[in-house]
This record gives structure tokens, C-alpha cells and sequence, in this order.
């Protein structure tokens, strides 16, 4: 499995492929979010709902082998493409992992231009529950 700083710039190579092209970026990172696997039905629930997005974000997590998966779904296709950026990046880590990670892929795409600041915020909110869940996940394991 590659680091998840190797992921990260794949990513960055990916995104200046497109250069400064606003909107074959935005259509790039809808087209991420067909990726995802299917969210479970079950699973639209209230409480798996990212609070602080604009748009609806589930987010559902389990532990396997001591690495988290993820799961998620949005109801807009540029949120979604968003998330499954998260998880491509996150996605099946050991919580200490997920926690430590640095996220710069972020700034050196230029995500805030690219989204705006409502999004901008949403996104931190994804950021923030995933890795509340890595904690949740650390602290049962050292229990």
C-alpha cells in the first residue's frame, strides 16, 4: 500500500495535469466521486451526518485488523468527489495514522480556490470526523 504521503502527490500530479482550468477541476472531482463504493442504504442516517457541511456528508467507519474503513456518500456530486478524495488518501490506515497525517495535498492543489470558503469549511468538517473517528478507534484499542 502506498504511503500517505505517495497518495498525495498522485494527487497533486492529477490536479496540475488540469492547470488552472476551474472548471474541468470541479468536473474532475465529480467524476472522483462516482468512485466510491455504494454507501448502504441503512446507513442515511441523522447521526452519520458530517455536521458543517452545506451539503449531506455520511460518514460510517469500522475496524478491521486494526485499520479503519470508511465509507461515505454525499448528496451533491462535488461533495462527494470531495470525500472520496479523504478516503483515498485515508482510507484502510491504522488510526495513529489517520491522526498524525498532514494533509497537504489540500493547500497544494489550491482546494480553497478551486471550492470557495462555504465548501472550504465543509471540507474541514470531513477532515475533522474522520479523524474523530480514528480517535474513537485509537482509544478502544489501547483500552
Amino acid at each position: 500500500m502506498s504511503s500517505i504521503k505517495d497518495i498525495q502527490d498522485e494527487i497533486v500530479s492529477e490536479f496540475e495535469i488540469l492547470g488552472d482550468d476551474k472548471e474541468s477541476t470541479i468536473f474532475y472531482i465529480m467524476e472522483l466521486g462516482a468512485s466510491l463504493d455504494a454507501f448502504p442504504e441503512e446507513e442515511r442516517k441523522e447521526e452519520n451526518i458530517i455536521k458543517g457541511c452545506q451539503s449531506k456528508v455520511w460518514l460510517v467507519a469500522d475496524e478491521q485488523d486494526g485499520k479503519i474503513n470508511y465509507k461515505a456518500d454525499s448528496n451533491t456530486d462535488i461533495t462527494k468527489g470531495l470525500i472520496s478524495l479523504l478516503l483515498r488518501v485515508l482510507n484502510n490506515r491504522k488510526p495513529e495514522e489517520i491522526l498524525n497525517a498532514e494533509l497537504d495535498f489540500v493547500s497544494r492543489i489550491g482546494m480553497g480556490s478551486i471550492i470557495g470558503s462555504q465548501r472550504s469549511n465543509g471540507f474541514a468538517s470531513m477532515i475533522k470526523q474522520i479523524k474523530l473517528y480514528a480517535l474513537a478507534f485509537q482509544t478502544k484499542q489501547n483500552v
